[in-house]
């Protein structure tokens, strides 16, 4: 049975319980960890397409099952903390719902959601706008996933140096660590005109089916996080952002034509390049300078090291286990792009580089 990098399906799935789960989910760690050692779980696996066998992926199809109701005693087993109970319950889930399961894997993209992102998001769009001197703004975000980071400027933000941002009225609040001794600046956000987020499978979080999906990404043993997910779809279904389906350096034209004339269009991307190939982001980049050569245009990346093309590095080696914040503003033929900040852990930790 292949897996990922040469090992079996088998090897994949101990390798995921015991190293990726390990820490974060005791029962994804245990459920994943049974799968590897049933050989009949593992055949009912092999029947997904194979970039959809990935343990991520059949577990949150399982947990949508739960979710929908559909695997009472997968979800007893997850209600009680019963890692044991959980581990069998999910081998015969797998066995006796093989289609079930397939089928969701087969046309459903995993989900990472982090609110954390907008606690890194907010003052950057705050310094975005300031250099380019707008005092209203449009958001694109790409790779949208069920666009939760377009309303940015709707949530709180309390940092652990005591500044806060935001709206400390908001039902999502956030409370991420600064590292370092300087502070984000305290500058608010510009008022936001237009919201469009771009995602080959963008995710409508008022689609009762979407947003159990997006639930189904979470670990079955985080409630916190499931609370954290309910507050951001609910803020989020208040006011919808449109929603763009395709390949996004080819939707971008579009998207930059759905900005009002008097606002800086503003494109976010938070760990989505990664995802596309070296010619891709360049390609990318390009749509970028050719928006611009009508009006200036901000793009604000939160990327691994050397992921985002034209972002310094800062010296920082590939893989160190932090992320870049960049901000480049674009108008006409000029490009003015700066790191001004580093962040960890999905943007919960985050240090301000940038002089403001």
């Amino acid at each position: 049975m292949p897996g990922g990098r040469g090992r079996t399906l088998a090897e994949v799935y101990r390798h995921f319980g015991e190293v990726d789960a390990a820490g974060t989910s005791p029962l994804h760690q245990r459920v994943a960890v049974a799968l590897s050692e049933s050989e009949d779980a593992l055949r009912a696996v092999e029947a997904a397409p194979p970039r959809r066998r990935h343990p991520s992926v059949i577990l949150a199809a399982l947990h949508d099952l739960v979710l929908a109701g559909r695997a009472p005693a997968l979800a007893a087993a997850y209600a009680d903390g019963d890692g044991d109970a959980a581990g069998g319950a999910a081998i015969d889930t797998l066995i006796r719902m093989t289609d079930s399961v397939v089928a969701i894997a087969g046309r459903r993209q995993p989900r990472d959601f982090e609110t954390g992102r907008c606690a890194v998001l907010y003052p950057a769009l705050a310094e975005a706008a300031h250099r380019a001197g707008w005092d209203a703004v449009g958001l694109i975000d790409v790779g949208c996933s069920a666009g939760l980071n377009l309303h940015v400027d709707r949530v709180g933000i309390r940092y652990s140096d005591g500044r806060t941002l935001g709206d400390p009225r908001s039902p999502v609040q956030l409370s991420p660590s600064i590292v370092g001794r300087r502070s984000v600046p305290d500058r608010a956000m510009p008022e936001v005109v237009a919201r469009v987020g771009v995602d080959l499978d963008p995710v409508d979080v008022t689609d009762p089916e979407d947003a159990r999906w997006l639930r189904a990404c979470l670990e079955p043993d985080q409630p916190e996080r499931a609370a954290r997910l309910a507050a951001a779809m609910a803020l989020a279904a208040t006011a919808p952002p449109l929603l763009l389906r395709g390949n996004a350096v080819d939707l971008l034209p579009d998207a930059f034509a759905r900005i009002p004339a008097d606002a800086l269009p503003v494109v976010t991307t938070t760990w989505a390049l990664s995802r596309f190939p070296l010619e891709s982001r360049l390609r990318f980049l390009h749509r970028l300078d050719e928006a611009a050569a009508g009006r200036p245009v901000a793009w604000v990346s939160v990327e691994g090291v050397g992921v985002a093309p034209a972002i310094p590095t800062l010296g920082d080696r590939r893989a160190s286990g932090h992320s870049i914040i960049g901000l480049a503003v674009l108008d006409q033929s000029t490009l003015r792009a700066d790191a001004i900040g580093r962040c960890w852990l999905r943007g919960r930790m985050l240090a301000w580089l940038a002089d403001s």
